[in-house]
């Protein structure tokens, strides 16, 4: 069996088990079996780490993944272009892109299952080509497709993984906050899309990882089944992993990610946080309304604040900066002017990734 989600999981050599001194086992990796604080309802998973707080608002430390001018290509297909960017410990560090950007691959070749044609990577200072027993000891990973002997029943399956392990994260919390309490004497055929996707994300957790890649991990997922994901992921970023999540899901990155590379064509096209991103896209403020009567425009073209004002209908659409909805319902209260139905845009990641590439985001999950 290989690692969850790629077939090339096979070609990695099991190797021998070893504990890591203070911390409980990794090794995610393992070919043969294959902001954030506000968790509510979900079981406390005994994953033990050392260190504070999730980031951001930590103190300087080695980063838990470095990439440096990775390139893949395949033929004529160049897949990732000089990617480069550097993931904090304790972050969700979110990779955000169409379908066929090079998510994939990039994440790909940064835990070793795929070698780059040049770059650099490590993974808290190990190579991941170089230093693979050690990478299994602290990498959790789930891509984006699974596959398990159809007669295997979910618990043979968890049971299985959790033998690799010395010290595993608490299996039962694991499948009660996804959801698959239920499920343990199913059959592996039985399961849905969604279910089967669930249980990837518990194997890639089982082993307590360091650093947990997850790719595309609520894809197929019902809505409720969705939240409730995320809400275990940010109680295992606050219990210390870093988190690295690919993704196409727009609500998905704003809620978990502490940054966000957009990536198009294979190469990171902006990185910053999901706010920093949205700024971007708006160009500054806009604040749509409906005057009470007719004014002069230059109330607000005057004003300090005020950079463009246009009639849309009926409405006044301004853009600006600074305290522009204050500045603009004051000048024109002065004026004898009340505005209605009064409207401030709020640009997101979307409109962000649309303004960068000139690209919509595409809505079904495709291998990239």
């Amino acid at each position: 069996m290989g690692i969850p989600g790629s077939a090339a999981a096979g070609r990695l050599d099991a190797g021998p088990s070893r504990p890591r001194e203070g911390a409980s086992r990794g090794g995610q990796l393992r070919p043969n079996g294959t902001k954030n604080t506000n968790v509510r309802g979900v079981a406390a998973i005994t994953i033990s780490r050392q260190g504070g707080p999730g980031w951001p608002g930590r103190a300087a430390r080695t980063p838990a993944v470095e990439i440096g001018h990775l390139r893949k290509t395949y033929g004529a297909l160049v897949a990732v272009d000089d990617v480069s960017f550097s993931v904090a410990e304790g972050e969700i560090f979110g990779i955000l892109g169409p379908n066929g950007a090079g998510k994939t691959t990039t994440v790909e070749c940064a835990i070793g299952l795929r070698s780059p044609d040049s770059g650099t990577i490590r993974l808290l200072g190990l190579d991941p080509r170089a230093d693979r027993d050690k990478v299994r000891e602290i990498v959790g990973v789930q891509l984006q497709a699974s596959s398990f002997p159809a007669k295997l029943r979910v618990g043979e399956i968890l049971d299985m993984y959790r033998s690799f392990y010395r010290e595993p994260a608490d299996v039962t919390e694991l499948v009660e906050a996804l959801g698959l309490a239920g499920k343990r004497r199913d059959y592996y055929r039985s399961l849905s899309g969604g279910q089967r996707q669930r249980l990837s994300v518990v194997l890639a957790l089982i082993g307590g990882p360091k650093i947990a890649v997850l790719d595309e991990m609520t894809t197929g997922l019902d809505p409720q089944a969705r939240r409730n994901t995320w809400e275990l992921i940010e109680k295992v970023r606050d219990s210390g992993v870093t988190i690295v999540l690919v993704t196409h899901f727009m609500e998905e990155a704003e809620r978990l990610c502490d940054r966000v590379a957009l990536i198009d064509s294979g190469r990171v096209v902006a990185l910053d946080t999901p706010a920093g991103l949205a700024a971007r896209a708006r160009g500054g403020e806009r604040v749509r309304f409906l005057p009470s009567a007719p004014f002069d425009m230059g109330l607000l073209t005057r004003l300090p604040e005020v950079t463009a004002v246009e009639h849309d209908g009926r409405h006044v659409v301004v853009t600006g900066t600074g305290e522009l909805v204050g500045a603009v319902i004051l000048a024109l209260h002065e004026a004898g002017v009340t505005t209605h139905d009064v409207q401030l845009d709020s640009s997101t990641l979307e409109d962000a990734f649309v303004r960068l590439t000139g690209r919509q985001l595409r809505e079904e999950g495709e291998r990239s």
